[in-house]
């Protein structure tokens, strides 16, 4: 009768493995938000942003597909959408470049691929998922990166396609202010010129985790700057054994940090929970640290834990019993 029942249940298992919970949350960047800065108007935009993606995403989880599908699908509609600093609608550099970077990593395997500074390539994200799974590297930057996306026929645009009228007024009062003060602008802090950094994580029906980031980085950011969004530990990481993150908020802050990486540490070596490891991170280490922005975080059950130390956050979420939940405000 054992032998039976461990038969029973080894037949069973990947069928329940299969028809496990699904669940997905997405950002599109933390900073200077507030209702004050915010239109009516405007507000309803960015909600129908973020639901749009999430839908996106759980669409996928919801057909049986895998966490890293539903990651790429989530990102690649805020990349299409000019109200994220991702793709369409990027942040400009000085001389008026988008320059773009992404990553994505499997929770089942620590697999990863990230871009850097890329200028042609229509989905950084879906470059990021190339290098993983068809280049034995982790990660291509510029030049590189763009002549491995042509070798496999991904496809490529003008750069111009990128560049908003609102990112261009942006790029141009930071360079009037550096202009004026001598000081480099730090478009993280100052209002309209915030940041926009999108990024998703997700678990499937087989209870795999993944996580991915893309941005277009820092208005008028010089010397090919790159931030964490294409660091793997730092923007992004996932492991099955602890959580799936995905990170917007000040870079550099966020890599001497590895604030990704930290949080599923603390979690692998400590026994804290994913919200107690999520705001350790984000409101201890980062705070006294000196950065600024926020997480999205999902441990293997679909918990989900979204915390930032901003007055806001561009957020949202589609549980595992399928509620949807949207945010963007602190309060």
């Amino acid at each position: 009768m054992r032998l039976l029942l461990l038969a029973l249940l080894f037949v069973a298992s990947p069928a329940l493995a299969q028809n496990g919970p699904v669940a997905i949350a997405i950002h599109g960047g933390a900073g200077t938000i507030t209702r004050d800065n915010m239109t009516p108007e405007t507000e309803a935009a960015y909600e129908q942003a973020l639901e749009a993606a999430l839908r996106a995403g759980h669409a996928v989880l919801e057909s049986g597909g895998s966490s890293l599908d539903a990651v790429v699908a989530a990102i690649q509609s805020m990349e299409a959408d000019p109200l994220f600093n991702a793709g369409v609608g990027a942040v400009l550099t000085e001389e008026g470049i988008a320059e773009l970077d992404a990553s994505i990593m499997s929770g089942a395997d620590r697999d990863a691929g990230a871009v850097a500074g890329v200028r042609t390539v229509e989905s950084p994200i879906a470059l990021a998922r190339a290098v993983m799974e068809q280049s034995p590297h982790v990660m291509m930057a510029s030049t590189g990166a763009e002549a491995f996306a042509a070798s496999l026929g991904i496809p490529v645009v003008d750069n111009a396609m990128f560049v908003t009228p609102r990112r261009k007024a942006a790029l141009d009062r930071a360079l009037e202010r550096r202009n004026r003060t001598g000081a480099l602008p730090d478009s993280f802090s100052v209002g309209a010129e915030r940041m926009g950094t999108v990024g998703a994580v997700a678990l499937d029906r087989m209870g795999n985790l993944a996580a991915g980031t893309s941005t277009g980085g820092m208005t008028a950011k010089q010397f090919g700057r790159v931030g964490d969004a294409p660091i793997i530990g730092a923007g992004t990481y996932a492991d099955n054994e602890t959580a799936a993150i995905s990170a917007t908020g000040h870079g550099e802050y966020f890599i001497r940090g590895v604030v990704a990486y930290d949080v599923a540490s603390m979690m692998r070596y400590t026994g804290l929970s994913l919200s107690a490891a999520a705001n350790a991170v984000i409101h201890g280490r980062l705070t006294d640290l000196g950065g600024t922005g926020g997480i999205i975080a999902m441990d293997r059950e679909g918990n989900v834990s979204m915390p930032f130390n901003t007055s806001g956050m561009y957020r949202g979420m589609i549980s595992t019993d399928g509620e949807l939940t949207l945010g963007i405000y602190r309060d």
